[in-house]
């Protein structure tokens, strides 16, 4: 792989966030209004309910990392769409830049737009509902990097379907994550589920992290195997969805789709 030409991939959509302000504030706005909203939530949860009373702001905790997850997700998916929708995306390849190179750049990139929207949220929470995530020590870290693995999975799978059926399968970038939400236990423990959609549950790695942050916050515990359960996970997934972003790519170069990608 070439480091420069990942470089300038990279540049490109930095450029295109420094020079528009609606784009940055795009970035923060919704995942603040996330925070502020799940932070009543939270905080009228650790009044009313026994399970949440010994703990401030479990679900707002769960919400920035979920959120985290999300614009994860969305970030990798809009790189790749705006290079659609500007009709760039042929014009990458006179470079000619790989496939994995285009993976490694959007990756990256999509890291930063995440830390964009969510550095905000994170530092707010904690003077307005005294919530402060590094309580989770170092194990945060590697919720983050699960969840963020995660994120980028999803978003490879998305990207897969618009090089597969083109534009029209964009919708399914906004609904991917929600589609997921519900097994995932976000906001609740793993024990509320129906035994079989349990089963279901634990092929995700979004329920050992979210079952480690309650674990953590109520318990004060630090239980690695859950961690280490997430990231095995995490890494099939993320293998798996590159195999199927390649056999999409190839899948569309054969047909001649990608010329007409931004059409």
């Amino acid at each position: 792989m070439k480091f420069h030409r990942m470089y300038a991939l990279f540049l490109r959509h930095m450029y295109l966030i420094r020079s528009s302000v609606p784009r940055i504030l795009d970035l923060i706005y919704w995942p603040t209004i996330q925070i502020v909203l799940w932070g009543f939530i939270s905080k009228f949860f650790t009044l009313y309910s026994d399970y949440y009373s010994h703990t401030v702001g479990i679900i707002l905790s769960a919400a920035i990392l979920y959120d985290f997850l999300f614009r994860s997700s969305i970030s990798f998916n809009m790189l790749f769409l705006e290079e659609i929708w500007s009709r760039n995306f042929t014009n990458l390849f006179v470079a000619p830049l790989r496939v994995s190179e285009i993976i490694t750049a959007l990756t990256v990139t999509a890291l930063f737009r995440t830390l964009i929207g969510i550095i905000p949220a994170i530092l707010i929470a904690a003077p307005f509902f005294g919530v402060n995530l590094f309580i989770l020590g170092p194990s945060l870290i590697l919720l983050f990097l699960s969840l963020y693995f995660f994120g980028i999975t999803l978003g490879l799978l998305v990207t897969s379907g618009l090089l597969r059926y083109g534009p029209a399968f964009e919708n399914i970038a906004w609904s991917s994550l929600f589609l997921l939400a519900p097994l995932g236990c976000v906001y609740y423990p793993l024990s509320i589920l129906p035994d079989w959609l349990q089963v279901l549950a634990k092929a995700l790695p979004l329920v050992y992290i979210f079952e480690e942050v309650r674990s953590i916050l109520l318990n004060n515990v630090v239980n690695y195997a859950n961690i280490i359960s997430a990231l095995k996970l995490n890494l099939l997934y993320f293998a798996s969805a590159v195999f199927i972003f390649y056999l999409a790519f190839y899948g569309a170069r054969k047909k001649g789709t990608l010329i007409n990608m931004g059409e």
